[in-house]
């Protein structure tokens, strides 16, 4: 029985289509609980999801490249679902219009504290200086940290995992947080949740409010562009 569901899998596992399949069945089962449980931050359907997919490749001894080969579709549908962000954006343009001096100041300052929190704590725990590197730039989408922790000599493939961590974190404990802090404003929520946690957190924001959706998104875009200049600046001044 088991020896026919190896084969059956190898099998499986040479089709382009498989990675693909089971990212959407995963995500799918995750937005199925999670709605199930009333969009309990704690159940993010991304986490479920990861969690789902790692216990998968792990229980078939399926190598990750293998597994990219067919879900790589998702990852090219990043760029436009990124893009996609600039219309909940357009429908607030005004908020943001009035706003756009102190959202300036909001993003730097958050970026800025998201960088030495991170390589502060990392210091005082005894993190390598190729971990405080790879962690500097947590708090941005994937494509632009990996990118900075390559140039600035961190590693690219341990930021990605950092950054994944990092949205999800901020997906699941941003909203508890900001309630905790009495911050109701719903243009501050969104610049926070897109600042500190990326596309994760601004899909997060999103659910909750268009107003915060919106906010969440020109945060993640602006602190993308405020991290990949101020990060080596700060790491100049660190290092």
């Amino acid at each position: 029985m088991d020896d026919g569901f190896h084969q059956i899998w190898v099998y499986l596992s040479a089709t382009p289509l498989l990675g693909l399949t089971v990212t959407l069945v995963a995500y799918q089962a995750g937005m199925w609980v999670y709605t199930r449980a009333g969009l309990h931050p704690l159940l993010n359907p991304v986490l479920i999801a990861v969690v789902l997919l790692v216990g998968l490749l792990m229980a078939t001894g399926t190598a990750y490249r293998t597994y990219f080969d067919g879900a790589q579709f998702v990852h090219f549908m990043l760029g436009p679902a990124t893009v996609a962000l600039a219309v909940p954006l357009y429908r607030q343009f005004q908020k943001v219009r009035r706003s756009f001096v102190l959202i300036l100041v909001a993003i730097l300052s958050g970026s800025a504290t998201a960088v030495l929190s991170a390589i502060g704590v990392a210091w005082a725990l005894g993190a390598s200086r190729e971990t405080l590197l790879s962690l500097a730039p947590k708090s941005v989408t994937a494509p632009i940290a990996m990118g900075i922790a390559e140039a600035t000599g961190g590693v690219p493939s341990l930021t990605a995992v950092l950054v994944i961590l990092t949205g999800i974190m901020g997906a699941v404990l941003g909203t508890w947080t900001l309630n905790a802090l009495r911050i109701t404003d719903w243009r501050a929520r969104g610049l926070a949740m897109g600042t500190a946690s990326h596309g994760i957190g601004t899909a997060r924001a999103l659910q909750v409010n268009d107003v915060a959706g919106a906010f969440a998104s020109l945060a993640m875009g602006l602190n993308g562009l405020a991290t990949a200049v101020l990060l080596p600046l700060i790491l100049g001044l660190i290092f």
